[in-house]
């Protein structure tokens, strides 16, 4: 089985390929949460293209966005850290996870649940390997806000 995160789901398929850069949100009925890289071609299905990166990427046009999203990226020095590989996967993904607990972050994880909840929201940022990327804990941090609580 892939890597598992409680309240996520499965991250990573059992090969530890991906077949489709997309990858799939825990189910959720009301959501449609998508990711891809922001380097790949615009497509009719994206919905909402929402750029959550710290910095803005090399040769990517404004255009290319609906809209940017900072709050939602990795801290400049979360992100630095790993780069510099003074952090592993796993305890970066663990401090991504309580940066999105911050007041501001919340705020727009549940905005980003509510557009999802009517049109298609498509994550990007420039990571090339989506299995270490924090659009996929992200995707499931808003798709677990636009399910309903039972």
């Amino acid at each position: 089985m892939g890597l598992v995160f409680p309240a996520l789901g499965v991250l990573d398929s059992r090969d530890g390929r991906r077949n489709d850069t997309r990858v799939p949100a825990p189910q959720s009925e009301t959501a449609d949460v998508r990711t891809k890289s922001v380097y790949q071609p615009a497509d009719p299905s994206d919905g909402r293209r929402v750029l959550v990166t710290q910095y803005w990427p090399r040769g990517v046009r404004r255009a290319a966005v609906d809209e940017y999203v900072r709050t939602l990226a990795p801290s400049r020095q979360l992100l630095q850290a790993y780069k510099a590989g003074q952090l592993q996967w796993q305890s970066f993904q663990q401090q991504y996870l309580e940066q999105m607990r911050a007041p501001e972050a919340r705020a727009e994880i549940q905005r980003l649940a509510r557009q999802a909840s009517t049109q298609a929201v498509t994550l990007m940022c420039a990571c090339k390997d989506e299995r270490h990327c924090h659009r996929p804990l992200l995707q499931g941090l808003i798709a677990r806000e636009a399910t309903p609580a039972e």
